[in-house]
């Protein structure tokens, strides 16, 4: 059996394999989805400016979302066993729809709590579709699994020119209520996803899961590959979240308009996707190891660059960067982490690993509005250093003990 062609059993005629339309159609999905994302990371923040009495809280909406992700991850996961990934993606997809309402009205009522209470919503909603990857992956062979995961994660490649453009058009779409536009316009995205995800063929896992089938978490968290995935996936995902939030604010403090900012997270999402198209070729012929450290010095000259000046250009070329430094942490870690688990443990580790994920980055994205408002935009670039230097040490870690095994 190839990634290419399938053979029926019944004739022995060849017939594309699903596997190739998954990954196109979970692409598509994929780039609607992160559509949305950025456009709510454009304009989520400077609602909450707008509707805080205490402007260090700006972030706090887009915070409880990370964090409602972070909830709702393991729920999500072990739905998505029982019912099927298709049911499970639209069931996302419909708490995103609710929640983009929501956080509409709030917005016309001016109302601060409301808009958390749709970020809650919108933060379930992101649980869901963050299993696109492992989808992809789940049904690939082993030789094409890195690149599916990559091929998936390219979709968002379109999210760069959707995102923030139908932010800018969006923005006024009712004169009276800025903002208000931007989440109704995401819900048409959602829309469309729930109607391309209904032609996804991902078969149900009906395996029976017995005693002895599976180690216990703690066993499989022992594993030097699955600790330095984690640390990866859970540092990059919450260095560049923290950075792209608080940069909007930065932005704006230092005089640069919504259309330049609209601008940067642009040209920040090309850097986030783009690389995907190779990724997964680039994993294959240097291994993760080397992947997720060249994503860490990508991320280290990101910061130098922003702690150099406060010129559109410095913004412009760190935030690429630190798209492109994000895509080969996040890419590599989740290709690593592949390889540390059997068919049987998958879902609780997929669960556990954006379980962590997403309470870091709930943490981070709450502080990236305090540090930026309290401290400056020095200092969110200072603060991320630390951790990216402990990924380092954790991959120098592994390859050692990898060639001591050997």
């Amino acid at each position: 059996m190839t990634d290419d062609v399938l053979a029926t059993p019944r004739t022995g005629l060849r017939r594309p394999d699903p596997v190739r339309k998954n990954v196109i159609l979970l692409a598509v999905c994929q780039a609607l989805a992160n559509s949305g994302s950025s456009l709510i990371v454009a304009v989520s923040a400077l609602v909450g400016l707008w509707l805080a009495e205490d402007k260090s809280f700006a972030t706090l909406p887009i915070a409880v979302q990370f964090a409602a992700t972070m909830l709702s991850t393991l729920p999500a996961s072990f739905l998505m066993r029982r019912i099927g990934r298709r049911a499970g993606f639209t069931v996302g997809q419909c708490f995103g729809l609710v929640g983009m309402a929501v956080c509409a009205y709030a917005i016309y009522r001016t109302s601060f709590s409301g808009f958390i209470a749709g970020c809650v919503l919108v933060g379930i909603h992101n649980a869901f579709w963050q299993y696109y990857r492992f989808a992809a992956a789940d049904t690939a062979s082993e030789a094409y699994r890195s690149r599916a995961i990559s091929y998936v994660l390219a979709g968002g490649v379109i999210a760069a020119f959707v995102g923030p453009g139908l932010a800018v058009l969006s923005l006024d779409m009712f004169e009276s209520v800025r903002y208000a536009g931007n989440y109704v316009a995401v819900m048409g995205l959602i829309l469309a996803a729930i109607t391309v995800l209904q032609f996804i063929d991902i078969p149900r896992d009906r395996s029976v899961v017995r005693r002895g089938d599976t180690r216990a978490l703690l066993e499989i968290a022992r594993q030097p590959a699955f600790v330095v995935a984690v640390m990866a996936a859970v540092i990059g995902y919450t260095v560049m979240t923290l950075v792209m939030t608080a940069t909007p604010l930065a932005m704006k403090a230092h005089g640069h308009g919504f259309n330049e900012t609209a601008f940067v997270i642009h040209w920040h999402l090309l850097g986030m996707f783009a690389p995907s198209f190779v990724t997964g070729h680039i994993i294959a012929r240097l291994g993760s190891l080397r992947v997720i450290a060249a994503g860490v010095f990508l991320m280290i000259i990101c910061i130098v660059i922003n702690l150099a000046g406060v010129e559109a250009i410095n913004f412009r070329v760190s935030l690429v960067l630190l798209g492109v430094g994000w895509n080969f942490m996040f890419v590599g870690g989740t290709n690593l982490l592949t390889n540390t688990y059997s068919v049987a443990e998958r879902t609780k580790v997929q669960g556990v690993n954006d379980f962590m994920v997403f309470t870091f980055v709930a943490m981070g994205t709450f502080s990236s509005g305090f540090i930026q408002h309290v401290f400056g935009w020095s200092w969110v670039n200072l603060g991320v250093l630390p951790p990216l230097l402990l990924v380092l040490v954790g991959v120098a870690w592994l390859a050692l003990w990898e060639r001591r095994a050997r």
